[in-house]
């Protein structure tokens, strides 16, 4: 049995993340780890706050903090919203961790002495208004392809075009505003992407009809319009160090300039997905009984041959497909074979680091039209939703309207009908009143008695169908048809109850209502067990309530609906799904926002 190796795209330190940042990577991510664990599978499921770069200098400079005792502050606030949220990370490190920094500078030194990475006098923006060099993200201007008026330097987020800040016309800073800038010669470091065109393409066609269409399509489109080298260094001091005074020769026989690269730290988008294993290793390395500077638990997650019974699945939205189909897998390419001078390839003397198996890309989960916004403060975030509502609800509708082959929209109105359908109408009713129900007439225990007649078989064969069909979207890591199978089978259990209708049938006849009561007793067991992945919270009171453990065990095979041995003990829980009201509602659009005016004419 293969292992199973999760991560998500890593969130940034500098803010509280909204409902599409967990639509994108996390939440997914957590509701497949759930599913794979209850499978008995052994599943890690690695995540860590990416807080290098120049957001985290600002948002520091911004409350009058050190920028070390910010992410400390903000990691720490990320965790305990996430936990909020029922996200079950094994780990949750930090890219600022000491291993990762080992990693990073471990992992560039390779390159380099492979001949992969090369230095070069580059071309930057300095803000004289800001007194600093500007990194890519914070130099705004008009895209030269498209006309965009608020590109990036490091890409458009109109045209997805991968950009440099001296491409964009009329560049200002986004910091102060100025243009006020000038073009400074710089010393950085480039890692040649070029180099690995062909291994990429060929890699990537090979995932084709395995990965969803967004994640290849947007993978090539990048290839298809020119790979270009991608400037790894930039000039900041919050970051992982150059350091490459202890560098070799690369092939050519020449050394790094360690003087012209004084100063300089890795760009974020080098150093934040090789925090991926660095977040590994932070979790073995804290195991009880560990030894921190042992690297061979993490390794074995990683590397091969020990890593080759593990299946590695990587969640993200589609603004960070690009960089995890193409920046990412040229370090672990230039790291795992070198380059012979006739064009072929070796392998390297390492052990191969493990590309990643199945890329989910998500697209974007927007706000009546608009994009959620970080920067924008737009839409709802993660702190607020958890303020005003439970987690399952939060959990339910997102993966019911998962963003997996288009753009999905959010708006109250809806959040509202389809919560209050499927959570409190379908499934938290039928829970309710099948334990009233016992409590009442069964003194609270799982009646014995009759026999088993044709309705129960045809519920049987119907459960089977529909637990193989949410078996089948779960492992196919196809969220919404799993979500409406799960629905259907949440509706299976009131169209039992309807029918076999034991509040009639105890009138004259007793066993047969024993029978009935008895079946919907192992349907709310069930449910628990089948629910777990994406309402975790309501999942254990439903399963504390038929006296079963949580979490369970995936049900599979035959007995189903034969769990709860009789005379167990049975109580209703509270009210677990209350309705959300329109006043709520109306409040709520009060307080976040609704339709722009034309949209709400429209």
């Amino acid at each position: 049995m293969s292992r199973i190796l999760i991560t998500s795209a890593l969130p940034y330190i500098n803010g509280i993340k909204h409902l599409g940042n967990l639509a994108g990577s996390m939440l997914p991510a957590d509701v497949y780890a759930r599913f794979q664990r209850s499978r008995g599978r052994e599943t890690l499921y690695i995540c860590a706050t990416d807080e290098h770069g120049t957001p985290a200098e600002l948002g520091a400079a911004a409350l009058g903090q050190d920028v070390r005792s910010y992410c400390d502050d903000q990691h720490q606030i990320q965790r305990d919203l996430y936990a909020g949220f029922g996200i079950s990370f094994d780990h949750f490190g930090r890219s600022s961790s000491v291993e990762n920094r080992t990693l990073t500078q471990r992992f560039a030194q390779g390159l380099w002495e492979a001949g992969f990475i090369e230095g070069r006098v580059t071309k930057q923006v300095y803000s004289n208004a800001d007194k600093r060099f500007l990194p890519d993200r914070y130099v705004v201007g008009t895209c030269p392809h498209c006309g965009y008026n608020a590109a990036r330097g490091d890409q458009c987020d109109n045209c997805t075009r991968q950009l440099d800040p001296v491409d964009l016309i009329q560049p200002r800073s986004s910091v102060s505003g100025s243009g006020d800038i000038e073009i400074r010669d710089s010393l950085h470091l480039f890692l040649k992407q070029t180099a690995f065109d062909g291994k990429l393409r060929d890699w990537i066609t090979g995932k084709k009809g395995k990965w969803p269409v967004l994640v290849t399509s947007t993978a090539l489109k990048w290839l298809d319009e020119g790979l270009q080298d991608r400037g790894i260094t930039r000039d900041l001091e919050w970051g992982v160090p150059v350091n490459a005074a202890d560098w070799g020769p690369n092939p050519a026989g020449e050394r790094p300039d360690v003087a012209g690269l004084a100063g300089k730290v890795f760009y974020v988008w080098f150093d934040a997905p090789i925090e991926y294993i660095g977040a590994t290793w932070e979790w073995s390395a804290a195991k009880p009984g560990a030894d921190p500077a042992s690297e061979a638990e993490y390794e074995s997650w990683w590397r091969g041959p020990a890593a080759d019974d593990v299946s590695y699945v990587e969640f993200m939205g589609k603004d960070n497909v690009p960089f995890h189909t193409v920046g990412f897998p040229c370090t672990l390419f230039g790291s795992n074979e070198t380059k012979n001078a006739d064009g072929s390839w070796r392998p390297s003397s390492n052990a191969p680091w493990k590309l990643v198996d199945t890329l989910k890309g998500f697209n974007w989960l927007n706000y009546y039209g608009g994009r959620f916004s970080t920067t924008h403060q737009r839409g709802v975030f993660i702190d607020a939703a958890l303020e005003i509502l439970p987690a399952d609800y939060w959990r339910w509708w997102i993966m019911a309207n998962a963003p997996e082959s288009s753009d999905t929209m959010f708006t109250w109105e809806q959040f509202q009908a389809q919560v209050n359908a499927d959570l409190a109408d379908v499934l938290g009713n039928f829970v309710n009143r099948i334990l009233k129900f016992t409590e009442t007439r069964f003194e609270g225990v799982v009646p014995e008695g009759g026999e088993p007649g044709p309705l129960e078989d045809k519920l049987h064969a119907d459960v089977a169908a529909k637990l193989a069909e949410l078996n089948e979207q779960m492992e196919a890591i196809d969220f919404r048809k799993a979500t409406q199978a799960l629905r259907q089978l949440w509706v299976l259990g009131n169209q039992y109850l309807t029918e076999a209708a034991p509040w009639t049938a105890i009138k004259t006849d007793p066993a047969r209502a024993a029978v009935a009561v008895r079946t919907g007793l192992n349907l709310v067991a069930l449910f628990a067990k089948v629910s777990e992945p994406f309402i975790p919270f309501a999942a254990e009171k439903i399963a504390g309530g038929v006296g079963e453990a949580f979490p369970g065990k995936w049900p599979t095979g035959e007995g189903v609906l034969d769990i709860l041995p009789a005379g167990r003990k049975v109580e209703a829980p509270e009210v677990l799904f209350k309705k959300i009201e329109n006043d709520q509602v109306a409040a709520w659009l009060e307080r976040f926002g609704g339709p722009e005016p034309a949209e709400a004419e429209a």
